[in-house]
């Protein structure tokens, strides 16, 4: 089965729960915990060029990322495609670099560009027409029917909900496989938006951010199929980074790690038991013998 059939295939056993990941290891942390899909962060990937999320990543170095991280695991994977970084042809070939590296799915948003956090002040909403044409284009590019084409919009801060609403109806007629409508405000809207969008909707959980917090069990009798938690790991790994360092200027020694492992259970993290196997694997049992 492909990545995609087997996320559209969990979503039809229940609302999927995908943490963030914005590198390799923090996706195999995903996989070992138990969760059935990976959620490629913008906000995080940005990290590993140390850029806010602006919109500063180019298609290429996201579609990347994306592509080491579908790599590394087993797991479906749906990524942060932003804007499809310009217009209708931009995100054609946006869905084809994303599909062509292993992505099970992306969504795209209706922001101009550059474009900002779905939780920042000040974004700037395209017109319709530009964004439903730009989801029919990510629509018409997908070579496998199953790939995942979600479309996000950005109006509930700047245009308000109805509108929010409006926008992600008219992108679900176009061919959307979701509506991913960003940043309600209340728990009214939260639970209003499964109920009035005609398909199906996910759901963006960020730690204060302006969508207010939800149990996720709760968001599941709402009706969502899909949530994600984009900002977690990355949040943390900064909140430990800054302990740690501090510690070390305080205590001049190296402070007990969090994960107290050894190098080699951390590298086993990593793959290492795999690769080990190859070191004698391609050897004939002679030559094993002699060494």
């Amino acid at each position: 089965m492909s990545r995609p059939a087997a996320f559209r295939k969990a979503m039809k056993e229940g609302m999927i729960v995908a943490p963030g990941a914005y590198d390799c290891m923090t996706s195999r942390a995903i996989e070992r915990a138990g969760f059935s899909a990976v959620y490629m962060t913008g906000g995080g990937s940005a990290s590993y060029l140390g850029y806010p999320d602006y919109g500063l990543l180019t298609m290429t170095e996201m579609a990347d990322n994306a592509g080491r991280i579908a790599a590394s695991v087993k797991l479906p994977v749906i990524a942060d495609a932003d804007t499809g970084y310009g217009n209708e042809l931009n995100a054609i070939r946006t869905v084809r670099e994303y599909e062509r590296r292993g992505v099970a799915g992306l969504h795209i948003e209706d922001q101009g560009f550059p474009k900002k956090c779905g939780h920042l002040e000040d974004k700037v909403i395209v017109p319709l027409e530009d964004y439903v044409a730009k989801i029919r284009a990510a629509v018409s590019a997908k070579t496998d029917p199953d790939f995942m084409v979600i479309a996000r919009t950005d109006a509930r801060a700047p245009l308000g909900f109805e509108e929010a609403v409006r926008r992600a109806n008219a992108a679900i007629e176009a061919g959307a496989d979701m509506a991913f409508v960003e940043a309600p405000q209340t728990l009214d809207e939260v639970k209003a938006v499964p109920r009035l969008v005609k398909g199906p909707c996910m759901l963006n959980m960020v730690w204060r951010g302006k969508t207010p917090d939800v149990a996720l069990p709760d968001a599941e009798s709402m009706g969502y199929k899909l949530s994600i938690l984009p900002g977690m790991l990355f949040q943390e790994a900064l909140g430990i980074c800054d302990s740690i360092l501090a510690e070390v200027l305080a205590t001049g020694r190296h402070p007990p790690p969090k994960l107290d492992i050894t190098p080699h259970q951390a590298f086993q993290r990593a793959g290492a038991d795999e690769w080990d196997g190859y070191r004698t694997q391609f050897r004939t049992p002679a030559k094993q013998a002699a060494e």
